[in-house]
């Protein structure tokens, strides 16, 4: 008998290290990762130029993703959800994943200063690798953004806060 399928929520500011934890937690039994940059730029890659295309397209594949996610979750294998669950509403949608699956789960909030993620978009932004690469502007717009998870919301919430 397998333990119940957990999904893996992840909360932080753009290059907190979500994506780098999202791989750590895939690598165990029976779990897959579900990367959003990952299916944004093979599904959109070119349509995403602003903030605002983002919005639009990772709604739409939020829709898409919806009775995958669940099914996967349904089956017993756990699901490394690489979705920024930044703000209520986004945590709302997750929310329901879980009402309809069944599923356990864990929200882990990377909790580090901007100055460390500006430092790693730095970093990224160099190497080219990330699909996307954004401005300090854009952190800025999207950190303005950013709704903590609190406990009133109902998740049960691991805080990673060393860099």
């Amino acid at each position: 008998m397998h333990a119940p399928a957990t999904l893996h929520l992840l909360c932080g500011k753009p290059a907190a290290g979500k994506s780098t934890l999202a791989d750590a937690l895939a690598r165990a039994p029976r779990t897959v990762l579900i990367s959003e940059d990952a299916w944004l730029a093979a599904l959109f890659g070119p349509e995403m130029t602003t903030l605002k295309d983002y919005v639009r397209l990772s709604a739409r594949l939020r829709t898409a993703m919806d009775p995958h996610v669940t099914a996967l979750l349904a089956s017993g294998t756990s699901v490394v959800l690489d979705f920024p669950a930044n703000t209520r509403e986004t945590r709302g949608w997750m929310r329901d994943l879980l009402d309809a699956s069944g599923a356990d789960h864990l929200l882990h909030w990377l909790d580090l200063p901007d100055s460390v993620c500006r430092a790693r978009i730095e970093a990224r932004n160099a190497t080219g690798e990330h699909p996307f690469a954004i401005t300090e502007a854009q952190f800025d717009r999207i950190a303005s953004h950013f709704e903590p998870p609190t406990e009133a919301e109902g998740f049960t919430i691991r805080r990673h806060a060393e860099p």
